[in-house]
């Protein structure tokens, strides 16, 4: 049992920033669905890299992920974190400038490699220059620890290494009081075919709680209570999700066949294949080859009397 203080809050915003290859979305949306399940109110953020990945370790793969809870009503995602989780360099470098002066900064040291520095375009190690001088620095090796957690785990290193984001999905689980057994339950469920691999990112979940547990370098864990919130049936939704929703929505209301000419790239995907499952509503949806003739088949079903968006 930990011995450290725990400090109460009413609300924190927490961002997870890594490579597009180092699961950050996934991370994200644990901890914001294990939040969900404590009963804090919450809004996320998530920033997609490009469909057409960027070279690992470079500012154009940055993916992450923003999340605010609280127990106070929360609205917005937050504009500025309180907590930036720095995966590599290049996530350090793109996220670096939204974390304001007292906050709380984790990296993960075995990314801060002279190849990954080279590629993030810092001339020097910023964790040795004083450039984060004024920042709560929490330096942890996130890669190394997991690759010792799962040393008998029967995988290659490659895989072990992809379980490094819930190693650090543990560690602020303990920061934030957040139960194991969602995400636990959750990764049993995703990969039921695949024990071994089950195994191992539990393994590695619990070994970043312990860590975080034990390591003097995390003086304290933080406490968000629920908020207090109308009892009832909530359903976790995403802003495409919400979007297609209205969509389908106005356009019963206006009384016009709802008509969406795209052609998929992330992140607006997720309309298409929301929209697509609304046929019975009068909804038709139209991949195109290109940007151009979604716009163009958008304009003909207006002129045709139907509700068309792109």
């Amino acid at each position: 049992m930990s011995t450290k203080d725990r400090i109460e809050l009413d609300r924190v915003t927490i961002r997870f920033a890594g490579d597009s290859g180092d699961g950050m979305q996934l991370t994200g949306t644990q901890f914001t669905n294990t939040s969900a399940i404590v009963g804090n109110d919450l809004a996320t953020f998530p920033d997609f890299p490009a469909e057409i990945r960027a070279p690992a370790g470079t500012l154009p793969g940055v993916s992450s992920f923003q999340v605010q809870i609280g127990e106070i009503d929360i609205h917005t995602p937050g504009d500025e974190p309180d907590v930036l989780v720095a995966m590599n360099p290049a996530a350090l470098k793109v996220n670096l400038p939204a974390l304001p002066k007292g906050g709380t900064l984790i990296v993960d040291l075995s990314s801060f490699s002279s190849r990954n520095l080279d590629k993030a375009g810092y001339a020097a190690n910023p964790l040795e220059d004083g450039s984060l001088d004024g920042y709560h620095l929490i330096q942890a090796d996130v890669t190394k620890l997991t690759l010792g957690a799962l040393e008998a785990v029967e995988i290659d290193n490659k895989a072990k290494t992809r379980c490094k984001n819930f190693f650090a999905l543990g560690m602020m689980y303990w920061m934030y009081n957040r139960p194991l057994g969602p995400t636990q339950d959750w990764i049993e469920r995703k990969f039921a075919r695949k024990p071994v691999l089950a195994e191992a990112n539990k393994l590695a979940l619990s070994a970043g709680y312990n860590y975080a547990n034990t390591a003097e370098l995390i003086p304290s864990s933080f406490e968000v209570r629920p908020a207090r919130i109308e009892p009832g049936v909530y359903r976790s939704i995403s802003g495409n999700q919400a979007l297609a929703l209205g969509l389908v929505a106005g356009s019963k209301q206006a009384g016009l066949p709802l008509f969406l000419g795209t052609y998929p790239i992330t992140p607006a995907t997720d309309i298409l294949h929301e929209l697509s499952k609304y046929k019975e509503y009068g909804v038709i949806t139209f991949q195109a080859e290109d940007e151009i003739a979604a716009v163009a088949a958008a304009i003909g079903a207006s002129y045709g009397g139907g509700l068309a968006v792109t």
